[in-house]
Parts: C-alpha cells; structure tokens; sequence
C-alpha cells in the first residue's frame, strides 16, 4: 500500500494537471495507474476518495462545462 493518505493521493492527481483542476473519474484513474495496489473494480477505496473530497476544504467542487 502507498504510503500516503488520500488527500495526498487525490493532490498528486490533481497537481500532475497543468490547470490544477481534475474530475472525479479522472482523479481515479491517476490513482489506479500511479499506484496499482488500487484497483478499479474495488469500491472501498473511491468510497474514500469521495468522502475525503466532500469535506476536506481543500478541495473545490467546479461545474462542469456542461453544467454552466
């Protein structure tokens, strides 16, 4: 397992964009092809990711292009 939490994980993701900005399938597959200890059939860890982006300040949910 990585040594890192998921909000440093979802950071990496969205920080390895040149606009710093990424949708939630996108950070997901950061994740599964950077660290492949995280599969993408199992849902326990994205349940996480989701969680951590819901509360954590840090992150700042954007529409979607479509969705202006």
């Amino acid at each position: 397992k990585p040594p890192f939490s998921y909000s440093q994980l979802i950071a990496q993701a969205i920080f390895s964009t040149p606009d710093h900005m990424l949708c939630l399938n996108d950070i997901y597959m950061f994740i599964t092809k950077t660290y492949p200890f995280y599969r993408p059939e199992e849902k326990g860890w994205q349940n996480s990711i989701r969680h951590n982006l819901s509360l954590s300040k840090s992150f700042v949910r954007m529409p979607r292009a479509n969705d202006e």
